[in-house]
């Protein structure tokens, strides 16, 4: 078995031991077995860093076997300078919401760490399916563990958000899957991702396809206007679902366009590049202006993450190489501050049980400690210079600026809007004298909050600071990429 297969499986393989063997009388146990499964999954993904080479833009680790042989359909697997790093960010924030989730979920834990698990891998394999029915399965499946820990160890409102999750998302796909099947025929009976980039395409074709690609991708990004779903989701979802949803599923929608609506519809992809800038431009000036006035912290940092994933639309069409590499580095960074930010706020609703601002004030006199945790993810949700929030938003609104010198201005304004919103979060919830009595009796962080919460800082830190590692895997793969984007199938 190759290392993207152990990847994909020793998690779900974890998870499957769990909901066979585990109660919740064996609580502790059932812990210890789900750590152990998500360390196993990071470790056999380390590997890939040091046998990956940089100087291609080719497919690497690369399994094929034959599944279903009738319909010519592979398990067909491998990595890019694009999909790379994804791989492993997924396997590193399931480790960090195993050790988030240890305390705070008390029933049919077994279940829940199993969800996380099973989710985990099912993700890994959506960044390195190179069959397009086989994305398919794996992106559609990842709803149902989702599905589950929203509408099982969610909030009151929880089976609503968890039947709106799944229906936007899916309606969505459905398109998806009408594209993938007349893509199939115009390729002669393949689902080869890679055939499917080389197909001549009339422009007709291309639009259609464009849109079905939109209609599912979109959706999961989310971008502006079809991001209603994402907020109530993130309120009602368990800490833990908050943090993967936000650091990973997201990511799902914005890698789609880089693996099927740009390669394979180039010419409608820049033809209708002037919608999705605005709509990214939307995203990221408007909803930054509605995360403002939020007084559940959970809702104003989903309204967040709607702003920053704008970015990584913005710089995907904008069709040059700091602006994509931007996008994807903003990806990768959005992945560790958000987890970072909701992981936060679950500490403290730990605590207290109330996600409103107006509950707190003065927490740094109780928790000087989570405080400074606290102000770090912070500075970095707001973009701060040598924080991983800095690094795709830089070179994102560098890449704008070469294009069009307002469209980077109005991007740019995400920094101050960024600023505005988080700072006015944290001076309400953490500084000031003590504002009640709930506030007075908090505890600082214990141990395993302090490792989980350090994990991310240093990810966040060690990004910010020294970005290079992360974009030089990228470089070359994103270089081809806009080539391949460039040349017209016409």
């Amino acid at each position: 078995m190759g290392l993207l297969s152990l990847a994909i499986w020793t998690p779900i393989f974890f998870g499957a031991v769990l909901l066979a063997f585990g109660r919740d009388d064996q609580a502790r146990m059932v812990r210890w077995i789900a750590l152990i499964g998500a360390l196993a999954g990071l470790a056999v993904t380390l590997p890939l860093y040091p046998g990956f080479d940089v100087g291609t833009s080719a497919m690497q680790f690369v399994e094929k076997a034959p599944w279903i042989d009738r319909f010519n359909v592979s398990y067909h697997l491998g990595v890019d300078g694009i999909s790379f790093w994804f791989v492993l960010l997924t396997a590193f924030i399931t480790v960090v919401v195993v050790i988030a989730s240890w305390e705070s979920i008390t029933e049919r834990v077994n279940q829940y760490m199993a969800a996380f698990l099973i989710l985990s891998g099912l993700m890994i394999g959506v960044f390195c399916a190179l069959d397009g029915i086989l994305f398919y399965t794996f992106f559609e499946a990842t709803l149902i563990p989702m599905y589950l820990i929203i509408g099982v160890w969610g909030g009151p409102n929880k089976i609503y958000a968890a039947f709106k999750f799944f229906l936007y998302t899916l309606l969505g796909s459905l398109l998806m899957l009408v594209a993938l099947i007349f893509l199939y025929v115009q390729a002669g009976g393949s689902f080869d991702i890679a055939t499917w980039h080389r197909l001549p395409l009339s422009s007709t074709a291309q639009t259609l396809l464009f849109f079905a690609f939109f209609a599912a991708f979109a959706v999961k990004v989310p971008m502006w206007p079809v991001h209603t779903w994402l907020p109530d989701v993130h309120v009602e979802a368990p800490t833990g679902g908050s943090a993967v949803l936000a650091a990973i599923m997201l990511k799902l929608g914005a890698y789609g366009f880089l693996r099927f609506s740009m390669p394979i519809a180039p010419d409608a992809a820049r033809e209708w590049a002037w919608l999705i800038i605005g709509l990214s431009l939307i995203a990221v000036v408007y909803v930054g202006l509605v995360a403002m006035v939020q007084q559940d912290m959970k809702k104003l940092v989903a309204y967040s993450s709607v702003a920053h994933m704008g970015f990584v639309t913005l710089g995907f069409f904008i069709f040059n190489d700091i602006g994509v590499a931007g996008g994807i580095v903003q990806m990768i960074a959005h992945g560790f501050v958000s987890a970072a930010m909701f992981l936060c706020i679950g500490v403290l609703y730990d605590r207290v049980h109330s996600r409103q601002i107006a509950s707190y004030g003065g927490v740094v006199n109780t928790m000087p400690n989570f405080t400074a945790f606290a102000l770090l993810f912070a500075m970095a949700n707001a973009g701060l210079p040598a924080t991983a929030g800095f690094v795709g938003e830089w070179m994102v609104i560098l890449g704008a600026v070469k294009v069009n010198f307002w469209m980077g201005l109005a991007a740019a304004t995400s920094l101050i809007l960024g600023a505005s919103f988080t700072l006015w979060m944290f001076k309400r919830v953490y500084l000031g004298p003590v504002a009640n009595d709930h506030v007075r009796e908090l505890t600082d962080i214990n141990s395993r909050e302090f490792l989980m919460l350090g994990l991310l800082a240093l990810a966040v830190l060690a990004m910010g600071i020294y970005p290079k590692p992360f974009t030089d895997i990228m470089n070359v793969t994103v270089a081809d990429f806009l080539r391949h984007v460039a040349a017209s199938k016409l």
